[in-house]
């Protein structure tokens, strides 16, 4: 049996072809006046010049609804209104009760390469990673429980002009104390200096530039501090990602110096194709569609003036990479929104070439800042960059004193455990639950709170539902009993829950993570009112059975929902 949603969604476009000749979308939605409502014969009646009201009630009369739905009816102008039947409720519900999956079913799969994170060597991770870390991780966790092979891809800055001055430096500290320094996180302390040299002696860039070409022309001396830099690094962001717990691992680190090889090829391919051009110098590329603000055409360079090869060729030559050689067909490229036009012209071209071809296809997974109180970019008191590890740590630390506060029996060990859930769920919950198109004010008492729509509200709700089975001194029944829906508030909690799949489905392609956490919220919510409306435990034979499968399946449902967030769900809190 298919999601009741997609069901009811089938049978109505059915039902809207045959009447219209076309296909047309049934714009069906869920509605406080009927279970679902479908809006979609205003439209339509629109372009056929017909009676909206009549033409709804044609739809009703050609829709083979009546297996599911105890009514379908018209009202106001042309609304079609659905109101599914108890029966059916009682019978899919009971059914996803059995369901290891919750009825999402896996998916044809494809591979899928995800960009995401891309710090840079030898620089601190800050506030600035997080939304890319937390958005990719989320992306990853989900695409890989519908059945999809999903590469992770953190495309490491390890390259370039500041990786001489970054040598320079570690030679004149000493290997020992270079290593000691990067180790133990002081990565800012490290290129803040190379840089304040640099700045301040013609002597040193004088070396640094020096540096620079024995790197790029393969100096095994210089390429053995180079690796001594960028292990170093990855040893640290690796500390990082395991306090953040995302699914990033040592493996996934795929830098630009691993594209080296690969640069002049592209190059050379991009010429043999007829669309290289001489712009002042530089070898560009004029995609298509692309003009500036003179409405001449916009370039992507690809190689300087100087001969260099720029963050345009190396992003060509991973997607040649990820296409050809990892057979990927989608690559979701989660990267900040002021990087859109790159990506789309990187894309472009890739297009172009005949790399980028059907069935692969790329996506920017754009998202906007994290801003302080004062709407403003985040940044430190003292107006400078914040860590992203002392950002997690002052969660961390919130969160643990609330946890006390709130529940000061729990045992040191458990508390550790749920503040850390708390901590970390919140601050990736106040990310994941915004519209990644937007900016969003960090907040740690609203991120923080048991109120409203955050993580913490969602974790308790998980497990209150817990602490039911254990006051009861019982172990949830997932035999397929048939679950009865009879009172309202048994109703509601049922479609929710019965909601989950299409969620799921969306956001697999929008990767829209709000959306999956505003449904979150609304079961929360939902159950909340169940809760208070239909006794569990005081309830009695068939009724409390059915009450309490329907609170494991609620919980069960939260805790799937939120570990594709990212976050976990305690036991209790």
């Amino acid at each position: 049996m298919g999601s009741l949603e997609e069901l009811l969604r089938q049978r109505l476009a059915g039902a809207f072809e045959n009447v219209a000749g076309v296909p047309v979308d049934p714009a069906f939605r869920r509605s406080q006046h009927a279970d679902f409502q479908s809006d979609a014969a205003l439209g339509l009646a629109r372009r056929l010049r017909a009676n909206p009201r009549d033409l709804a009630t044609r739809i009703v009369a050609e829709a083979s609804l009546g297996d599911l739905c105890d009514s379908v009816e018209v009202s106001g102008p042309g609304f079609i209104n659905l109101t599914v039947s108890n029966t059916v409720l009682a019978s899919m519900v009971s059914e996803v009760s059995r369901d290891d999956r919750l009825g999402v079913s896996t998916v044809e799969p494809e591979t899928v390469v995800v960009d995401y994170s891309a710090p840079n060597a030898a620089k601190e991770m800050h506030v600035g990673h997080l939304r890319s870390t937390i958005i990719g991780d989320a992306a990853v966790r989900l695409l890989e429980w519908l059945g999809h092979q999903v590469v992770r891809q953190n495309h490491l800055g390890d390259w370039g002009t500041p990786f001489g001055m970054l040598i320079e430096h570690l030679l004149d500290v000493g290997e020992t104390e270079a290593a000691h320094e990067l180790s133990v996180g002081d990565l800012n302390g490290f290129y803040t200096e190379a840089r304040r040299k640099f700045d301040g002696s013609a002597d040193f860039q004088e070396r640094s530039r020096r540096r620079v070409v024995l790197l790029q022309n393969g100096d095994e001396a210089t390429l053995r501090l180079w690796r001594l830099l960028v292990t170093e690094s990855k040893q640290y962001f690796m500390t990082v990602y395991a306090q953040l717990e995302v699914r990033l691992a040592e493996g996934d680190f795929a830098g630009e110096s691993a594209y080296n090889a690969a640069l002049a090829p592209v190059i050379d391919e991009l010429r043999r194709l007829g669309l290289l051009r001489d712009s002042q110098g530089a070898d560009c590329v004029f995609p298509e569609g692309f003009t500036n603000r003179a409405g001449e055409p916009l370039p992507l360079i690809v190689r300087k003036r100087d001969g260099g090869f720029g963050y345009a060729t190396t992003d060509l030559a991973a997607v040649r990479h990820r296409v050809q050689d990892l057979k990927a067909t989608r690559l979701l490229y989660v990267v900040g929104l002021p990087q859109r036009q790159h990506l789309e012209m990187v894309f472009a071209v890739a297009a172009e070439a005949g790399w980028l071809a059907p069935p692969a296809r790329a996506a920017h997974i754009g998202f906007g800042s994290v801003l302080g109180a004062d709407g403003k970019v985040l940044r430190s008191r003292a107006g400078g960059t914040i860590k992203l590890v002392a950002l997690l740590d002052e969660a961390l630390e919130r969160a643990a004193r609330l946890i006390a506060e709130k529940n000061p029996d729990l045992d040191a060990d458990t508390r550790a455990e749920v503040a850390r859930a708390v901590g970390i769920g919140a601050v990736k919950y106040a990310d994941l639950s915004t519209d990644r198109g937007k900016d969003y004010v960090f907040d740690f008492a609203r991120m923080l709170s048991f109120d409203g729509n955050t993580a913490p509200y969602l974790q308790y709700a998980h497990a209150r539902i817990q602490s039911i089975f254990r006051k009861g001194g019982l172990t949830p029944n997932r035999d397929g009993r048939l679950i009865q829906v009879t009172e309202p508030a048994e109703r509601a909690l049922v479609i929710e829950l019965l909601g989950f799949p299409a969620v799921v489905n969306e956001v697999a392609q929008t990767l829209e993570f709000h959306r999956l956490a505003g449904y979150l919220y609304g079961l929360s919510t939902t159950f909340t009112a169940f809760y208070e409306r239909c006794p569990v435990l005081k309830a009695e034979g068939i009724v409390r059975d059915s009450r309490l499968v329907l609170c494991d399946l609620t919980a069960r449902v939260l805790a799937q929902g939120l570990d594709l967030l990212g976050i976990t769900a305690p036991q209790r809190m």
